[in-house]
């Protein structure tokens, strides 16, 4: 009984910790940072492999029946979008708050 009630102290623990990081995290971003020319062409370059890379995972996923080919397409559609907007912002990420609460609300 011990350890079942020490594993769940652990456990609010860690989520409370986790929240806190986030927050922390998420209050420390600038949101008013330019990137130079060469930082830029740097996050393209990475930002293209990641989606690539994405890309390629999805197409996987629809090769062995985990998604539909219309799933894929439109998971890959989404990641396209995101890409874009970044690419706008001159590869600076870009935090809503009403976003996350909006994403937090449907997982619930």
């Amino acid at each position: 009984m011990s350890k079942r009630l020490l594993g769940v102290i652990a456990a609010i623990l860690m989520t409370f910790g986790i929240m806190g990081l986030s927050l922390e995290a998420k209050a420390e971003m600038q949101t008013d940072v330019k990137l130079s020319t060469e930082q830029q062409e740097e996050m393209k370059s990475l930002q293209q492999d990641a989606l690539n890379q994405k890309k390629e995972i999805i197409n996987k996923y629809v090769e062995y029946g985990v998604f539909s080919k219309e799933k894929g397409d439109k998971i890959i559609t989404h990641l396209e979008e995101l890409y874009i907007k970044m690419e706008q912002n001159g590869f600076v990420p870009i935090f809503h708050e009403d976003d996350y609460k909006k994403h937090r609300s449907k997982e619930s």
